[in-house]
């Protein structure tokens, strides 16, 4: 498991960089991150099929601003890792690694606050150079923010996939529901919240409506000429 955790948690800080920091180039989707994460394991249709699960949750947060909200990126390498972790994910799988993705999202989201109010004490401490425009010290306060949010997505997916990992190996050994059974549980909850979702964003907005029926439509037409 060590040798499997170090590309994991190098994973896990970048895109947990992405999510805000840098360079902010969708990595930390987690239809993206899920499929990295999955092909650290050799599998990353596995980690796309989580990846896809999860974005349905994901479409509930509107990252506006200093809002507070889940960090979809780390998480979602976590829960691809997990879910790509057997050749052949066994009952209960996506449901494991949809919980673990969802708990680490969360705690992840509580970590990004801390790293804004420390942000916010190193400026403090640097506000006479800040005022006075120094070159140098608004460099050093990017360059330690970054450095800050890339350790912080370091530590997150470390600590994630080192705990999760064996609870999810523990669980599976008494698992008992059918895996069909308890995948339809798994997606159609996703599916409940991304409905939900969008139906918020479609019910107030008739370009958004457009839109989706246009990239709808455009997906359909490529499925179609492949």
């Amino acid at each position: 498991m060590i040798l499997s955790l170090l590309p994991i948690t190098l994973l896990g800080a970048v895109v947990g960089l992405d999510t805000v920091s840098f360079p902010q180039a969708m990595m930390s989707r987690p239809l993206v991150a899920a499929t990295l994460g999955g092909a650290l394991f050799g599998a990353p249709v596995a980690g796309l099929m989580l990846g896809a699960t999860l974005e349905l949750f994901a479409l509930e947060t509107l990252p506006f601003g200093a809002s507070k909200y889940p960090e979809w990126g780390s998480a979602s390498v976590v829960g691809g890792a997990l879910f790509a972790s057997s050749t052949q994910p066994p009952a209960g799988a996506m449901t494991l690694a949809l919980l673990a993705s969802l708990a680490t999202a969360w705690v992840g989201g509580w970590t990004m606050v801390q790293l804004r109010q420390l942000n916010a004490k190193w400026a403090a401490r640097s506000r006479s150079g800040l005022d006075a425009g120094a070159r140098g010290t608004v460099i050093g306060l990017q360059l330690k923010g970054l450095t800050a949010d890339l350790v912080r997505g370091a530590l997150l997916t470390a600590l994630a996939y080192a705990t999760f990992a064996p609870l999810r190996e523990a669980t599976l050994a008494l698992w008992t529901v059918d895996a069909r059974v308890s995948r339809a549980v798994a997606v159609g909850v996703a599916t409940s919240v991304g409905v939900a979702a969008g139906w918020k964003l479609f019910h107030g907005n008739v370009l958004a409506r457009w839109l989706f029926v246009a990239g709808l439509g455009a997906g359909l037409a490529t499925m179609v000429i492949r």
